[in-house]
């Protein structure tokens, strides 16, 4: 089925749980690294947010693209992980590199500056952050104001925001 199509509302029932999680599973880890930064909190993270995900699906009722709804539900449970698992304060990062690899000093380069703009993305306003994040997912003004249950015009302008004070957190960082 494509992700652009919609399902009736008196359709048959939704897919199973590994069928969305081939289809769409890149992009719940994607919103996991979006609101946790290190990798044993992003598996706690995901598991609750593939939970989440099987509990909400027999609910599905085709009202929006089955991507749309598991990005919903994937957003949702994480601002509660978040929540629940806020600190007080940053830890030092412990300074793990990868696997040497060929073009390790490449990748190294571009997980540092994918790790930045997700630093970044977690200081946001959390409309903000989820705005960019979905909007990083390939989703249109339209369906994220969908999901936000908002107007377009507020999602640009939440976007726009989001943009400027990225471009301020990314300067800082370099300074």
């Amino acid at each position: 089925m494509p992700e652009s199509t919609h399902r009736a509302a008196d359709a048959s029932p939704a897919p199973p749980i590994d069928e969305v999680i081939r289809a769409h599973g890149d992009a719940l880890e994607r919103v996991a690294w979006g609101y946790v930064d290190n990798a044993p909190d992003r598996d706690d993270l995901m598991q609750e947010i593939l939970l989440a995900l099987w509990r909400a699906l027999p609910r599905f009722r085709g009202e929006s693209s089955l991507r749309t709804f598991s990005l919903r539900v994937a957003h949702n449970r994480a601002i509660t992980f978040v929540t629940r698992h806020r600190r007080f304060e940053d830890l030092p990062d412990d300074g793990r590199l990868p696997d040497p690899a060929p073009l390790a000093e490449e990748r190294l380069i571009q997980e540092q500056h994918r790790d930045q703009l997700f630093r970044a993305i977690r200081r946001l306003p959390e409309a903000q952050r989820q705005a960019v994040m979905l909007q990083l997912e390939g989703l249109s003004q339209r369906e994220i104001a969908e999901l936000q249950e908002t107007s377009e015009t507020n999602v640009g302008v939440r976007l726009t925001r989001a943009r400027k004070a990225l471009r301020a957190l990314l300067a800082g960082e370099k300074a």
